[in-house]
């Protein structure tokens, strides 16, 4: 387990491994750690290792991304030209 502790930003990152986010005892362990902070207004963010590689996950989030953003942007322009269309 890592953990950064930002003052700066009121932040506490925690980075735990495959076999770390699997283990009971150290999840309960984080929650004195949650606390603790949570008495200093700081946010506490826990970040697990994946299954899959990081590149391949990479590509494929920003694919959907793009795809989406494809998606949104036709369904704006439609709902744009309906309205003009009921002027």
């Amino acid at each position: 387990m890592e953990m950064n502790v930002r003052d700066d930003k009121q932040l506490v990152e925690i980075w735990l491994t495959n076999a770390e986010k699997k283990d009971l005892a150290l999840r309960e362990g984080l929650k004195d750690i949650y606390d603790k902070y949570k008495k200093k207004k700081y946010l506490v963010a826990v970040f697990e290792s994946g299954e899959k590689g990081l590149y391949q996950g990479t590509l494929d989030l920003l694919a959907y991304n793009k795809r989406r953003c494809a998606e949104l942007e036709v369904r704006r322009e439609k709902k744009q030209r309906t309205a003009a269309a009921e002027r």
